[in-house]
């Protein structure tokens, strides 16, 4: 094994005679620019960019904030088409975040939900909140569009807090991501 160690260092010192930490920032400052050009851009990203195309219309979907309480706290709400557990609106937090004392998930499904009032689809994040005991109020199990179980991602009956230090499962977010695009 030693040889390998040799080779290894041989190699190692011979690079770094040939190259300078400036030709290295160089190369992969290339390659990052290249590669944006390469990869396809989201649709999400399009999407949400807004600017100034955009209607009374489309301004009243993306604001969670113009509907009243009662809508967003039941489970017909139009960004709910999707969720399974308890509206995190109903357990000290919003739409679109958790309680205090709990911690979003940084795993999540998505669902695409059709919004009555501007008649456009939209992408929905749902984060389940987690570190605290079942919320309680307010229990959604809608499965618009729900996959089964083997397209992981698309599945809401998954416990998304396995990813937090503390995997107890509180309540869940309906994060706008923006206009699906057909």
């Amino acid at each position: 094994m030693r040889w390998l160690d040799k080779f290894g260092e041989s190699l190692s010192r011979s690079v770094a005679h040939k190259t300078s930490r400036r030709s290295v920032l160089r190369s992969v400052g290339k390659l990052m620019v290249g590669s944006a050009f390469v990869l396809p851009v989201l649709p999400v990203a399009r999407a949400a960019g807004g600017g100034s195309n955009s209607s009374a219309a489309d301004h009243l979907s993306l604001n969670p904030d113009l509907a009243n309480e009662d809508e967003v706290n039941s489970c017909d709400y139009w960004r709910h088409c999707a969720v399974d557990g308890f509206l995190c609106s109903c357990c000290g937090g919003t739409t679109t975040t958790c309680p205090p004392g709990s911690t979003p998930s940084p795993i999540s499904w998505i669902g695409t939900c059709h919004n009555p009032h501007d008649g456009k689809d939209y992408l929905i994040s749902y984060h389940d909140c987690c570190g605290k005991t079942a919320c309680g109020r307010c229990q959604c199990n809608t499965q618009t569009r729900e996959r089964p179980g083997y397209e992981f991602f698309l599945h809401n009956d998954v416990n998304w807090c396995m990813a937090n230090e503390n995997s107890t499962f509180h309540c869940t977010t309906s994060v706008l991501v923006g206009l699906a695009k057909n």
